[in-house]
């Protein structure tokens, strides 16, 4: 017996089609699970693997997906990719995942994945120039997650508008009797930072306000804490809107920790995002929040699109809605 053998082979032992055989590594709902159960015994005792590579070149379907995030360190990007990746386990979809903010070779790691034909690519990082990843994965089905203005019709995007979510949040504030908002910023570089202080900033303005005073984080805790710090030190705010829940936690830290100050006595705090933690009783925090799981759904409906309908471009618009809690 040879050390490896072929699908063909091991239908003639089994006693069923080759395209049963591929069936039952698919996940395809077309077979029985006795059936399956018969050819994935017999496919281990014969060493049978199946090629994914002499199927790409059968079908022109490699099931891949290129996922392009910033880092899997973020709280927020780390609950979303796990999410994303057992969604698309569930469909017989692989993830490749290429993070890209630690590295400035990041058009070289795309050109990689690309090479791996990809069916789709998910563009989640916002330090990727969005006109080269559409031009690497020109032969993929793109979706992207900004607020960047993006003029093509061959990708789907996601949006996000929180705009009446950062109104009602302004609103409460300034009914506890708060008026000097201050803005912690993340990257400058960052499309849907400047939209989230855009939603703040223009429900301050209906209230005849502006941001009294500015600061700039990179998301991290630590940019929070200490941006938080100097940025209380220097001015008189009794508001604070952060850039993510991160860096709020940070500047939560910050205020009541080393500043002594009462939280939400005398100093609201908001972030941005609604990750999990954020939730927790040691936090607590008031966050301007994405469905997470929602979000997640979005995507994925949008690739069920692209394959079963042959949809080239959609653009989904996710709300980001209050969640409340202790900070403000």
């Amino acid at each position: 017996m040879k050390d490896r053998i072929t699908s063909k082979e091991l239908a003639k032992l089994v006693g069923v089609s080759s395209a049963t055989i591929s069936r039952a590594f698919s996940g395809d709902a077309r077979i029985s699970e006795q059936t399956r159960a018969r050819v994935l015994a017999m496919a281990q005792q014969y060493g049978y693997q199946p090629n994914a590579i002499a199927r790409t070149l059968n079908n022109r379907r490699s099931h891949l997906v290129a996922v392009v995030v910033n880092a899997i360190i973020n709280p927020c990007e780390a609950q979303q990719l796990e999410m994303l990746v057992h969604k698309l386990q569930a469909r017989s979809l692989v993830p490749i995942i290429l993070c890209c903010g630690d590295t400035t070779e990041r058009l070289q790691l795309m050109r990689l994945a690309s090479t791996y034909q990809v069916d789709h690519a998910i563009i989640f990082s916002d330090l990727v120039p969005l006109k080269d990843a559409m031009q690497i994965f020109r032969t993929a089905r793109l979706i992207i997650v900004s607020d960047e203005p993006i003029e093509d019709a061959r990708i789907s995007c996601i949006r996000f508008d929180g705009a009446e979510g950062a109104a009602q949040i302004v609103e409460k504030i300034l009914n506890d009797g708060r008026e000097h908002f201050a803005y912690l910023c993340g990257r400058n570089s960052s499309w849907i930072d400047k939209q989230r202080r855009d939603w703040f900033s223009a429900a301050l303005d209906r209230h005849g306000l502006t941001f009294e005073a500015e600061a700039h984080g990179d998301y991290s805790y630590d940019s929070g804490f200490k941006e938080a710090s100097l940025l209380l030190r220097r001015t008189k705010i009794d508001a604070l809107i952060c850039g993510n829940d991160v860096m709020a936690m940070g500047a939560l830290d910050a205020a009541m920790r080393l500043l002594g100050r009462q939280v939400p006595g005398d100093l609201a705090i908001v972030g941005q995002d609604g990750i999990a933690m954020a939730a927790w009783e040691c936090h607590d925090l008031t966050t301007l929040a994405l469905d997470q799981a929602a979000f997640i759904d979005a995507i994925v409906d949008l690739i069920e699109r692209q394959e079963t309908d042959n949809i080239v471009t959609s653009t989904t618009v996710m709300e980001c809605n209050p969640r409340w809690g202790s900070t403000a």
